[in-house]
């Protein structure tokens, strides 16, 4: 029976079945010029001529038309993209292309978390480096510079000469920092130019001759104050005693931020407070409360009290301040003290509480590489808190204690006794508590549940590894059993 075609082309019913099931070769009038390439084809006997073969042929294998005759399906199934085989081929390819660029950026932002870390853990590494090398130099400086003071003592005992000759040396302290900036900058810069930025710190109007004399003045007079009641200590106790009393500066410096400048109150800073008390009682009490020990204890003390109301005071109306800044400050104390207290060495040569000879019998080079030492000291103190941890600096400080023991005893001036060496270690120690950050109950709190969860962890890989192997045994023998929970 005839069938007439429908609106979309459907013309027979086996055009309509192929078209329901689907059949991906299928195309409209697929029965009607099937049956037309069947009747066009005629069948040639063994040997016989058939002209029209091979242009039929050809035609069929071309791949051009989809309305060709029956091989027409077959070439459509190669060449067909959207719907047939290569099609799905094509777009399981784009899939992955799509994936890959999806992963690319993921890829590429693990590769720059890794960089970045990469570049944290070098900082640290070299930050460690240059504070292992800072504190090497700190304490060596420190060391040196007081072991000299006592040899000078031998032959030349002039304590407030030696102050202001190794306080005028800062004066060398800003020319010192510019040269790093010629040799380290990219941008260079001239040197009012750069002298002008660091004066910044008095304020905007930088350097004038009021805020000369009335910010210079009293950190000078402070400033000369420690190193002077320093070196007087040094004449009354031994060096190992002295830089183990001047750590207690630390402890006075927290004691007067919390009265003056109303900072954090914290309990184990007043404990290491105590302690440093505790010490310098001790110190004193460890010659049976001798006349010299206990002036030589004041002194120190009193060396550590001014040191700690200067960093105070600096903290009050400077704040903080950059290298730069603090080269140019402490060269400034150095010009004040050149021009301003000078008269002072001078007035106690014609009183004849510090006289000398001539100069030519002054001990030139003990007194230059005292003040060279103590100018690396300042220097090296200001850089370190740049290239590495301030706390770092503080334990380099810390450690010319041991230092000092060591040379003194090389040089058996020094007998350690029980009360003597408590009271260092009990200073030391509290010196230690004071570098303890704000937070570190919190910072130790999180290191022990980070312990906690490590150890769990471990228990926990402990407990499985055992279930895991059990299981792999018995599966290989043919069973499976469960372990007990």
């Amino acid at each position: 029976m005839d069938v007439k075609a429908a609106p979309n082309g459907v013309a027979t019913i086996e055009d309509r079945i192929l078209r329901i099931t689907g059949y991906y070769g299928y195309y409209p009038g697929y029965s009607s010029q099937k049956s037309t390439s069947r009747s066009s084809v005629t069948r040639c006997k063994p040997g016989a001529n058939c002209p029209s073969s091979h242009g039929g042929i050809s035609r069929q294998l071309s791949p051009l038309s989809v309305t060709e005759d029956s091989s027409a399906p077959i070439l459509e199934l190669q060449s067909r993209g959207p719907s047939g085989v290569c099609g799905h081929r094509v777009e399981r390819q784009n899939r992955a292309g799509d994936d890959g660029t999806q992963t690319h950026p993921e890829n590429s932002s693990q590769e720059n978390r890794i960089k970045a870390r990469c570049r944290s853990c070098t900082s640290v590494v070299l930050k460690a480096v240059w504070g292992l090398l800072i504190i090497l130099s700190v304490s060596s400086s420190w060391v040196g510079t007081t072991q000299i003071v006592k040899i000078t003592y031998k032959n030349f005992y002039c304590p407030f000469f030696m102050t202001w000759f190794s306080t005028n040396w800062n004066i060398m302290f800003f020319p010192v920092y510019y040269s790093g900036h010629l040799a380290t900058a990219q941008e260079k810069q001239s040197p009012m130019k750069k002298f002008r930025e660091c004066s910044r710190i008095f304020g905007e109007d930088g350097l004038t001759l009021k805020l000369f004399l009335k910010r210079t003045a009293p950190f000078s007079i402070l400033w000369t104050l420690t190193n002077y009641l320093y070196l007087l200590a040094l004449r009354k106790l031994t060096a190992t005693d002295v830089s183990a009393l001047f750590c207690c500066n630390k402890a006075f410096v927290f004691l007067l931020s919390w009265i003056v400048l109303k900072d954090r109150f914290m309990g184990v800073r007043i404990v290491a407070a105590i302690m440093a008390i505790t010490g310098i009682v001790m110190m004193a009490y460890a010659d049976n409360f001798h006349t010299d020990s206990i002036i030589g204890v004041a002194f120190a003390v009193g060396s550590a009290s001014t040191s700690a109301l200067y960093k105070v005071l600096f903290k009050m109306f400077l704040g903080s301040a950059n290298f730069g800044e603090a080269a140019h400050f402490v060269s400034t104390l150095g010009f004040f003290n050149l021009i301003f207290i000078s008269f002072t060495p001078v007035i106690l040569y014609f009183t004849k509480v510090e006289h000398w000879s001539s100069f030519a019998a002054l001990p030139w080079g003990y007194l230059c590489g005292m003040a060279g030492l103590w100018l690396a000291f300042n220097i090296l103190v200001n850089v370190g808190v740049v290239l590495t941890y301030p706390t770092l600096i503080s334990i380099g400080t810390v450690l010319s204690v041991p230092g000092n023991a060591a040379v003194d005893l090389l040089k058996q001036e020094v007998i350690f006794n029980v009360v003597r060496l408590a009271a260092t270690v009990i200073i030391c120690i509290g010196f230690l508590l004071m570098l303890l950050p704000e937070e570190w109950d919190e910072i130790t709190l999180r290191f022990i549940n980070s312990l906690k969860e490590k150890k769990s962890e471990e228990h926990v890989e402990d407990l499985t590894d055992p279930s895991v192997h059990l299981r792999s045994r018995s599966r290989a023998n043919g069973t499976v059993s469960i372990p007990l929970a």
